[in-house]
């Protein structure tokens, strides 16, 4: 696959606002490890290889284990994840595929007594971070390193 074109350098304020929205997300008091499960799980389900393949590497820079990134794409079969993680991944996927059946009470609601407001509020603008670079991403062809 060739890159389409370098966005940020037809228009740098794009990358400015997006990187603006990483640094709230980073300024977050959640675990820093769910948030790369919430960038990877996103991710996997919009095909976003770029991402997965940077965000992959930042968790296990922060300690994330291999077992736990293999068995992400079937979190659910697995023992490997903590409730509140599960519904965190649960609410990530149905954020991000927002457009099939919206996000359920019954999901909302297990993040919301789990997280509580301000947690869950910063979940929600995490998952939405992230598929706005997955979008920017995929558009543009942006291809993975190779190490």
């Amino acid at each position: 696959m060739k890159k389409r074109m370098n966005i940020d350098a037809a228009e740098p304020r794009i990358y400015k606002a997006m990187a603006e929205s990483d640094k709230q997300v980073n300024a977050f008091t959640f675990d820093p490890k769910l948030k790369e499960l919430i960038r990877i799980r996103a991710s996997q389900i919009n095909g976003c290889g770029y991402c997965i393949n940077y965000h992959t590497k930042d968790a296990r820079a922060l300690g994330e284990t291999e077992q736990r990134l293999y068995a992400l794409s079937a979190w659910w079969e697995t023992p490997f994840f903590t409730e509140e993680e599960q519904a965190v991944l649960k609410l990530t996927e149905e954020v991000t595929n927002i457009s099939q059946h919206g996000v359920s009470d019954e999901v909302f609601n297990k993040a919301h007594s789990l997280l509580g407001e301000q947690k869950l509020a910063q979940v929600i603008f995490a998952i939405v971070t992230i598929n706005s670079w997955n979008r920017i991403a995929i558009s543009m062809h942006m291809v993975a390193e190779v190490d």
